[in-house]
């Protein structure tokens, strides 16, 4: 039976008025510059004890995706290699819920000493948008990159479909009517697809299954025409003959199937998707105690027995400078906030 499609009407936000701010009275003012400068000082101080110390128990990784997802699976594996590195034991802990939300929030809401280390996604910088008011992207600061999980578009092998090209075509040719399948709203897969959809300039009729084992069951079964599958979902059915890969959605070439180029190389503006995990913790937590959980999560990715297990699970690893993430977390939340309002997508 053919999973149903669903219209959905663009998300809406609600415009907020800021207060009038009124001048300040001379002598509040001042002995609030006192507090604050003393506030400041315990804070700085209390902060370098904590960092000198840390850490001084167990370290949890706070998971919000589902077992045996990328997000859980990546991070898991490398838990004995970082308590190493740490010195203190290393464990997963999930707090699944609300497309990550619930797991942000217990963050935020935590000590913010670092032994609480968020698993952060490219999906933290949408769902905050979908749901505003759970957790403020500000409250979050991203440390460090872990690895990428390139998205790839796939046909069955016995379509006549060779290249993207000729999807275009034949989806142009009926608009509408052309299907594609996708995890399920605002997964990776569906922001893959959106994106391309709007780079193609194509309509077609996106059909939400529930989960990425759903999305397969509706390409295999033929009744849907595309899928942008998760690498590591569909990697050995590639290699089994069963699909064929006609375009990667992440910006770059995929280091597992480099033979298969990206949109983006094949003249489709804006369609990339990059979609990967990495770590963040409470923006209170301090200075030293961030550079500190930067510097071994970097150390832990760039040893090549942890690499090659990456890779191993269709995980490409991933090490970037702090500025660099936090550049990129902008930019995703500023994009995610235009596409959300064209098509397509809801709160879960």
């Amino acid at each position: 039976m053919r999973l149903k499609a669903i219209q959905l009407s663009p998300v809406k936000h609600d415009e907020r008025i800021p207060d009038a701010v009124k001048p300040p009275d001379a002598d509040a003012s001042r002995w609030r510059g006192i507090t604050s400068a003393l506030a400041i000082c315990l804070a700085t101080a209390s902060g370098t004890a904590l960092a000198q110390n840390y850490p001084s128990k167990l370290v949890k990784l706070i998971v919000g995706a589902p077992p045996g997802s990328m997000p859980d699976t990546v991070p898991r594996m490398m838990t004995e290699k970082l308590a190493r590195q740490l010195g203190q034991p290393v464990i997963i802990e999930p707090h699944p819920g609300a497309a990550g939300l619930t797991s942000a929030q217990f963050i935020v809401r935590g000590a913010a000493d670092g032994h609480m280390i968020h698993v952060y996604t490219s999906s933290d910088t949408l769902a905050p948008l979908l749901t505003p008011g759970v957790v403020d992207p500000k409250d979050l600061l991203p440390v460090a990159t872990i690895a990428s999980v390139p998205t790839v578009l796939v046909v069955v092998a016995n379509k006549s479909f060779k290249s993207l090209d000729e999807v275009v075509k034949a989806a142009k040719a009926q608009p509408g009517k052309f299907v594609a399948s996708s995890a399920g709203y605002n997964t990776a897969t569906h922001m893959s697809l959106e994106r391309f959809r709007i780079a193609a300039g194509v309509n077609l009729l996106h059909v939400p299954a529930k989960g990425g084992v759903a999305a397969l069951t509706e390409l295999l079964g033929d009744r849907s025409d595309l899928y942008f599958a998760p690498v590591p979902a569909a990697m050995e059915m590639v290699r089994a003959g069963k699909l064929r890969m006609l375009s990667m959605a992440s910006p770059k070439r995929s280091v597992l199937f480099p033979e298969v180029p990206t949109s983006l190389e094949l003249g489709y503006k804006n369609s990339d998707y990059n979609f990967w995990i990495g770590v963040s913790v409470s923006a209170k937590t301090p200075p030293a105690i961030v550079q500190r959980i930067h510097r071994e999560i970097n150390a832990v990715v760039a040893d090549k027995d942890m690499s090659e297990r990456f890779l191993k699970v269709g995980a490409e690893p991933l090490t970037m400078t702090m500025p660099d993430l936090r550049a990129m977390v902008r930019a995703e939340l500023e994009t995610n906030a235009i596409l959300i309002n064209t098509k397509g997508f809801r709160p879960e």
